[in-house]
């Protein structure tokens, strides 16, 4: 059956009209922005990077990163080939959809959905935690983290009612900053010659990513890996902006690619430069909370110290904050696009579907989001426990484990589209839509398999919660509903079975991708 398409203004759909968002709204570097803040530099770095060295691969961190790189690069190849011919707001649900069938095609849009609407309140989570803090240490004001996790999530939800161009634009400057200073810092080290050890080179041996830190074994060198990958969750949001996008044939691929590659290569050159600069065994020390007074921030603050001042190390713990703010409202956008891209096919109610008039934002989805993420957020606070021990942590396992599963059923997607169904043989390719698509399925599969095995260690205090004993039944519930959902509609509602996963931008519906005729051919 054909994909179901969304022109200008509204198109078929549930109940007769489908709104679509607005067109045109953000071109390269604001999608590229979208996708590196929800990864969040400056998050994974002061979060993962600490483990990474001091409980998983130590000195081999940075290779850690590179075998992360190559692995989400490969993945990619695959993902962007698919975005090529389908453009919509649920991305991966209506990838799966075309390649894998409309049943599980629904399973990992639920799944999906529970990721990224728990994405939000995770990081919000993180934030509150770190500007409480930060208020406390430098304002001297001591309120209770959950007043500033309810103005997160209210500042939130107004940028989200505007245009996306606004939240790009709020999302390019928190991000440019972020880098800048994990980028100084680095660049420093470099210049100075690295640290007490130099700048080794063994640090960026493919090889040390197997290893543990100081020779503890593949356990640990499996917990590095898993927090390796964990910090690219998000970058896969490209694909959900492209129906609001300027040429998203062109677009998302682009976008993709930059934001995995270019993602890669800043944090193995960042994390290299970190272990260099405060020398190898002091770095592993360091993280491993073996030196008194100090703890894995300390990895980032003494070297910013030692080049730039004391006021630099200020700027970084502001820089933080911000950071996890500008990740929160990245993943809000995926979260209420996920629910919109549903809710506009008629599944869980059809007014989730709903645009704003003039801004084209998916105003409804935004709304039902916050509010989710608040009820959340008051439901950790209720229940007595710490945004990021508990809140932060809990929740981020939950979505990754999510996530992850997602994103293997759309590299065998993607073999499924171009091969088993044959569809746009212009495109088909033994490599990009093949080898790279397997590759990329059976990595993330390793993946999914490295959480569970790391899922205590990950946790950390938070593993003796309940909650934290539910996650997997969580995400296996959440799947198998979709899956019901998707056989009731077959048998009870065979026309909205037919719509599921298939309404699809209609300037960029299924159609091949045409290149470009050069001028020398057109005269």
């Amino acid at each position: 059956m054909s994909a179901e398409t969304v022109g200008e203004g509204t198109a078929g759909g549930a109940g007769g009209e489908v709104n679509r968002l607005k067109a045109n709204s953000v071109g390269l570097v604001g999608v590229v922005f979208m996708a590196i803040a929800t990864a969040a530099p400056i998050t994974a770095m002061t979060g993962n990077l600490p483990i990474i060295v001091g409980s998983g691969n130590g000195l081999g961190a940075p290779a850690a990163y590179i075998f992360a790189t190559v692995v989400l690069t490969v993945f990619s190849v695959g993902y962007v080939a698919m975005a090529r011919h389908i453009t919509a707001a649920g991305a991966f649900y209506g990838f799966i959809s075309h390649g894998l069938g409309r049943v599980l095609g629904m399973a990992s849009g639920l799944l999906a959905v529970l990721a990224y609407i728990v994405f939000e309140a995770s990081i919000i989570g993180f934030f509150a935690y770190s500007l409480k803090g930060l208020v406390s240490s430098q304002l001297g004001l001591d309120l209770a983290w959950g007043w500033y996790a309810v103005l997160g999530l209210l500042v939130i939800a107004v940028l989200a009612f505007f245009d996306i161009h606004l939240t790009a634009k709020v999302l390019g400057v928190a991000l440019v900053l972020e880098i800048t200073v994990l980028g100084a810092a680095s660049i420093a080290v470099a210049l100075s010659g690295g640290g007490p050890d130099g700048i080794p080179l063994a640090a960026i041996n493919p090889v040390n990513a197997f290893k543990g830190v100081s020779g503890s074994g593949t356990a640990a060198a499996g917990l590095g890996l898993f927090f390796a990958f964990w910090s690219w969750v998000g970058f896969e949001s490209t694909a959900m902006y492209g129906e609001e996008s300027r040429d998203p044939k062109r677009v998302v691929p682009r976008a993709t690619l930059i934001s995995v590659v270019g993602v890669g290569l800043f944090y193995v050159f960042v994390s290299w430069m970190i272990i260099s600069g405060n020398g190898v065994e002091n770095a592993i020390h360091i993280a491993s909370g073996l030196v008194p007074g100090k703890d894995g921030n300390n990895l980032f603050f003494d070297p910013l110290g030692a080049h730039f001042g004391a006021w630099a190390v200020k700027v970084f713990q502001w820089l933080v904050v911000t950071g996890s703010f500008a990740c929160a409202m990245a993943f809000h956008q995926c979260a209420a696009r996920y629910l919109y891209a549903i809710g506009r096919e008629g599944f869980i109610h059809p007014a989730l579907g709903r645009t704003h008039p003039e801004h084209g934002s998916p105003v409804v989805a935004s709304a039902v989001q916050s509010v989710i993420a608040l009820a959340l957020v008051i439901g950790f606070l209720a229940a007595g426990m710490d945004p990021y021990v508990h809140l932060y942590s809990l929740l981020a396992l939950l979505g990754t484990m999510a996530i992850l599963i997602v994103q293997t059923l759309c590299s065998f997607a993607v073999i499924g589209y171009f091969h088993k169904q044959g569809k746009h043989p212009e495109t088909k390719h033994w490599f990009r839509t093949f080898t790279a698509p397997l590759v990329g399925g059976i990595s993330m599969a390793c993946v999914v398999v490295l959480l569970v095995l790391n899922m205590d260690t990950a946790a950390g205090p938070a593993a003796a919660t309940l909650l934290f004993k539910l996650i997997p039944y969580l995400v296996i519930g959440t799947f198998l509903g979709g899956i019901a959902l998707a056989l009731y509609m077959k048998n009870r509602s065979p026309e909205r079975y037919a719509r599921m996963g298939r309404i699809i931008l209609e300037d960029a519906a299924e159609r091949p991708v045409v290149e470009p005729v050069p001028a020398a051919a057109q005269s």
